[in-house]
């Protein structure tokens, strides 16, 4: 994380202006969003994850105003580097969603950006993760990876599934705009962590929880399973000259 931006840091009235006049009216407007299962998601104060699948760089913004809460989520510090008005404007929209900083190329991001989101749950905050690494370029969902249950399990937060539907086409890839879409947000039941500590250990509980994560995220989100992980799927598109290189999230697991 950069020097400077403490996790979790925001301005509780540039927040709600961000949210609730600049970006949350038009969001309403463009996506015509039905949220389902919100009240699956604990209430403020209480931490959570929310694991989702990802389809669209507007994920990040969508999950938040969906969910009625503040959810952080790891994004490059680049987007905190911009100088000037619209440096300032870049800085506020992403802190209004709760984005963390992280040096994407420091060799260590993988173990502070758990370390972060340990942070932000231990504060009683929401903290959102894509399982499957990056986004998915041709649509189906991807194998998880297991930092999801790993978080889980050092925390004891509820794991949250969320599956996310019509964002692929609200920001396509390259788009630098969102389109007029009709959007679904479905929130289920958290993930019986429980029941699965009392079946595997070690590497093996780890898989079931994530495997856990996917199935309820797919039986929301209707796409089809693959057994691969997103990177290499997306690298061997990237390989036949198909598409933009998907960007890999910092907290993969």
């Amino acid at each position: 994380m950069t020097a400077g931006h403490p996790v979790g840091e925001g301005n509780a009235l540039l927040d709600g202006v961000m949210r609730y006049v600049v970006i949350g009216p038009a969001f309403y407007a463009l996506a015509r969003p039905t949220v389902v299962g919100r009240e699956h998601i604990p209430p403020e104060g209480s931490p959570a994850i929310i694991a989702s699948n990802h389809l669209s760089f507007s994920d990040s913004m969508v999950i938040p105003l969906a969910s009625g809460r503040r959810v952080s989520f790891l994004g490059k510090a680049e987007y905190f580097h911009g100088t000037g008005v619209k440096g300032a404007l870049m800085r506020a929209w992403f802190r209004s969603f709760g984005t963390i900083p992280v040096e994407r190329t420091d060799a260590r991001a993988a173990a502070e950006s758990l370390h972060l989101a340990e942070r932000v749950l231990g504060a009683g905050g929401a903290f959102g993760i894509y399982p499957e690494g990056t986004r998915s370029r041709d649509g189906r969902l991807h194998k998880g990876r297991t930092g999801v249950a790993r978080l889980a399990l050092s925390t004891g937060a509820p794991i949250v599934p969320c599956a996310l539907i019509g964002t692929d086409k609200l920001q396509p890839p390259d788009a630098r705009v969102l389109r007029p879409t009709k959007v679904t947000v479905q929130f289920g039941p958290a993930i019986d962590v429980a029941a699965l500590q009392a079946q595997f250990t070690k590497a093996a509980l780890l898989r079931a929880i994530t495997d856990a994560v996917m199935d309820s995220i797919g039986a929301m989100s209707g796409q089809e399973h693959s057994a691969r992980y997103a990177s290499d799927v997306n690298a061997e598109l990237d390989a036949r000259g198909s598409g933009e290189a998907g960007s890999r999230e910092p907290f993969a697991g």
